[in-house]
């Protein structure tokens, strides 16, 4: 699985390979081996992708521990039969993965713009979290659009993600 990051004028700028894969995706895909940020104007960011920014808090440390004032989390999720339909995000009855993308941000102090597809039922939906890890907007779920949100780059600091010093963690993220 790999995200192409497109520049302004249509070249490509690169591309961010899934270096987490789940356990389930483990025969059928090959995980990259390693991670990087981008530059579109005055933004740095980062690229996690589905599973890896649910379950891999490191994949959005790393970018902001390297300047990075957004990831942006593609992903896939829709609805399991029966399962919980929910109509405000990070609503408490629903799944972990909304309340996830608050604490990306929070821990890290950059922002996090979440987004999913718009299929009926599903139990997340595209979301941009200041890094102050508060909702700053959200798409209804099931409606398809364009999620459009102003971010103010200079309130993301990197703080958080910068006061990590654990050195075991700086030799596994390189």
């Amino acid at each position: 699985m790999t995200a192409l990051v497109i520049n302004a004028d249509g070249s490509i700028a690169g591309f961010q390979d899934k270096v987490q894969l789940d356990p389930s995706e483990e025969g059928i895909y090959k995980s990259g081996s390693e991670r990087r940020v981008f530059q579109a104007g005055p933004l740095t960011f980062g690229v996690a992708i589905c599973h890896e920014g649910w379950r891999y808090p490191e994949t959005v440390r790393w970018a902001a521990r390297r300047g990075a004032q957004a990831v942006f989390h593609p992903h896939f999720s829709e609805a399991e039969p029966g399962s919980y339909r929910p109509t405000t995000f990070a609503d408490p009855a629903n799944t972990f993965h909304e309340k996830a993308i608050l604490c990306r941000a929070a821990e890290n102090t950059c922002y996090y713009a979440s987004v999913n597809c718009a299929s009926p039922g599903s139990p997340t939906t595209s979301a941009v979290v200041r890094p102050d890890g508060t909702l700053l907007s959200y798409q209804p779920y099931g409606e398809e659009g364009l999620l459009i949100a102003d971010i103010d780059i200079e309130a993301a600091t990197g703080l958080l993600a910068a006061r990590c010093k654990t050195a075991s963690y700086d030799r596994l993220m390189g």
